[in-house]
């Protein structure tokens, strides 16, 4: 396989957004969907929507997230939607929930461990989708990026609980945390296949390297950010584009990148490209191309 193309940018401002994005030299039309996190209750970490809004414009596209797996206040969609109000995301985009209403099923060819991935429905409204990842680490996947927002980012409530235990059908909350862990990490790539396969050349993905704690947006005390901001990447490989960010991480002489290779390193993150790459949902082996 080719290696695929990264870009990347050290400079973290709005417009840097734009034009990582046009390096990309993908087109996406239609209706366009931004996959972003909206940020629990009480996160400070989150990618604030005065920062990704002109990029946002630029594309005339909706944000879309959907409900959560776990208690707090993104898990139902009245209370997702008034912490997007709260958070400032309905003051300037149009915001879609996707699995408010229902969910859909996508196949998932040559599953490894699960072979369905459930989504929201109103994800057959969008032509193509542009993935907007925050780049940090996670207490249960060792880090997030974008295949993380791809697969468990982009499932339903009911589809986050069905990769989180392996294919284990209503699950529930205590489930997450008692499932088989190096299966939840495989089957993330599952998911992120289903949704590459739906997309095809109709999807791209950016990371945002700062504030990168060791703990998810989805946490509402996370920990403080334990690495100094390195920068804006892009890609339309998914695979690439988390293992450009890793290596960046891994190669940085920043007194705090050793807690967040721990965090990554503890909770074996790095099988979860391993896997997507094996998946075919892209390539670790990728060109960097500093777009500065």
């Amino acid at each position: 396989m080719n290696k695929s193309k990264v870009y990347f940018t050290k400079k973290i401002e709005p417009q840097s957004l734009i034009e990582i994005y046009k390096n990309l030299g993908i087109k996406l039309s239609g209706n366009i969907a931004v996959k972003l996190h909206s940020g629990e209750d009480g996160n400070k970490n989150y990618l604030k929507p005065e920062f990704v809004k002109d990029l946002v414009e630029y594309l005339n596209a909706t944000v879309v997230e959907c409900n959560t797996a776990y208690d707090g206040a993104r898990n139902t969609t009245e209370k997702h939607n008034k912490l997007m109000e709260k958070h400032g995301w309905n003051k300037y985009f149009n915001v879609d929930i996707l699995d408010s209403e229902s969910d859909e099923i996508l196949e998932i060819e040559n599953g490894k461990n699960i072979k369905k991935n459930y989504v929201g429905s109103k994800m057959k409204n969008y032509d193509s989708i542009l993935v907007l990842s925050h780049f940090k680490g996670h207490p249960m996947g060792g880090y997030g990026g974008a295949i993380k927002n791809i697969s468990i980012g982009l499932a339903s409530a009911k589809g986050k609980r069905y990769i989180h235990t392996n294919g284990k059908e209503d699950a529930k909350y205590d489930d997450l945390f008692t499932a088989n862990h190096d299966m939840f990490l495989e089957s993330m790539a599952d998911a992120a296949k289903s949704i590459m396969d739906l997309y095809k050349n109709k999807i791209a993905c950016i990371n945002v390297m700062v504030n990168m704690s060791v703990d998810c947006d989805c946490c509402a005390t996370a920990k403080d950010p334990c690495m100094n901001d390195i920068g804006i990447l892009a890609s339309l490989d998914p695979v690439a584009l988390d293992q450009a960010c890793i290596d960046l991480v891994y190669n940085s002489d920043d007194k705090g990148r050793d807690e967040l290779v721990e965090r990554i390193e503890s909770k074996n993150g790095l099988l979860t490209i391993e896997s997507a790459e094996k998946q075919g949902v892209g390539t670790r082996e990728y060109e960097l191309i500093s777009v500065d």
